[in-house]
């Protein structure tokens, strides 16, 4: 068995001939421009892509393993020289008996079974050429239909206010909404972390992962995590999903909870801290109380510890997210030693000293031994590192 860096959450934002996939998204995140910045730049060995069910996003996907560029692993994914593309599609359920909205994530192995995914979500869709679009199908439906397929079904962050399983107060159980057996991860997000994501019982069965949602290039791989397989391959991924033949997720590295935007409970217009009951804010007078993730949690409680033998999470503090270290720092740390993989994890102090100045040196260390100190983000407000 072998290691490898892992993020199965990167939007793409326009297609190879400029079309709008995640209207969010940054006009540099093409298919070709994620792939080649997540080998070369990040370090990654293993991409889940979403928006790939997006017809022309297909077409330059069968374009690049027609020229070569990339081939097809003869059990699932797409083989970027050490990278291993998952072509994957973020939808959005919305029915009465969900009562939504909520985000799921379906991965598949091929991109013939990718086009059939999307040829059926074109009947099911008002846009198939976008990001995270509703889809006119509960759950279940989807659940059945990503099964049919040979797909991997994962419910998205979990926990984010909007557009999440347990974000909007509506539901207590993911049976409300899901076939549990049909389930084979579940999605933290910014704001939680295991620890937290445990003190649900529901939830101890199964796997969890971190991954960035990235919207740009700069955020992929933000979280990630580290999972031990014996290749990067789309059949390697679901039994280390199920925990099988000893493939398993072997640490989730991912941002402190403080720093995700939806940590604390907040007005989403001042950022003034409000409490669970308000309905207006005490300093602006708004109505735009926005619950944060650990709120919600301790509401949900049922559970006190995580079960033996879950994986640990490992609070990790994006470059980014570094005082001072704006994009030129980086792009010049990255040139010199590799990837952001290696920056984050391998380079000592001296070496990183050598190359930037000692104080970002210094907290670039600190933030990898878990030393800086935080303040918490909220009502869709990043938290920062207060020095």
């Amino acid at each position: 068995m072998k290691t490898y860096y892992v993020d199965l959450h990167i939007h793409i934002g326009r297609t190879w001939t400029g079309k709008p996939v995640k209207i969010t998204g940054a006009k540099s995140l093409t298919f070709t421009n994620i792939i080649e910045h997540a080998r070369h730049e990040k370090g990654l060995n293993m991409v889940g892509i979403i928006d790939s069910h997006s017809p022309e996003v297909i077409l330059e996907m069968e374009s690049l393993v027609t020229c070569g560029d990339i081939v097809e692993h003869p059990d699932g994914g797409l083989a970027f020289g050490d990278l291993t593309v998952i072509p994957g599609s973020e939808l959005e359920i919305y029915d009465e008996q969900c009562n939504g909205p909520i985000h799921v994530l379906c991965y598949f192995p091929t991109i013939k079974i990718m086009r059939e995914f999307s040829n059926w979500l074109s009947g099911h869709l008002k846009n198939v050429q976008l990001s995270s679009q509703r889809i006119y199908a509960s759950g279940l439906e989807l659940q059945k239909k990503v099964k049919e397929l040979g797909g991997i079904f994962i419910p998205a962050h979990v926990f984010t206010p909007f557009k999440s399983l347990y974000g909007k107060g509506v539901h207590k159980s993911l049976t409300e909404v899901f076939d549990p057996s049909l389930i084979d991860g579940i999605e933290l997000g910014l704001s939680s972390n295991t620890k937290m994501a445990d003190q649900i019982e529901e939830l101890h069965s199964y796997t969890f992962v971190t991954n960035s949602d990235a919207h740009s290039l700069a955020k992929i791989a933000r979280e990630y995590q580290v999972i031990s397989m014996k290749e990067p391959s789309f059949k390697e991924l679901g039994m280390a999903l199920r925990k099988e033949e000893g493939r398993h997720i072997v640490a989730n590295y991912g941002l402190d909870p403080l720093l995700g935007k939806y940590h604390k409970t907040v007005c989403a217009k001042c950022l003034y801290p409000a409490h669970e009951d308000d309905q207006i804010c005490s300093q602006c007078g708004k109505s735009q109380i926005v619950k944060g993730v650990a709120q919600r949690i301790l509401e949900l409680k049922t559970a006190e510890e995580s079960p033996e033998g879950r994986p640990p999470y490992v609070h990790q503090v994006p470059l980014d997210f570094i005082p001072g270290l704006g994009p030129k720092l980086l792009e010049k740390l990255v040139n010199h030693f590799g990837s952001e993989m290696a920056i984050l994890h391998e380079v000592p102090y001296q070496a990183l000293n050598e190359v930037v100045p000692s104080k970002i040196a210094g907290l670039i260390m600190k933030a990898r031994e878990g030393k800086v100190t935080l303040a918490a983000g909220g009502g869709g407000k990043y938290g920062k590192i207060a020095h």
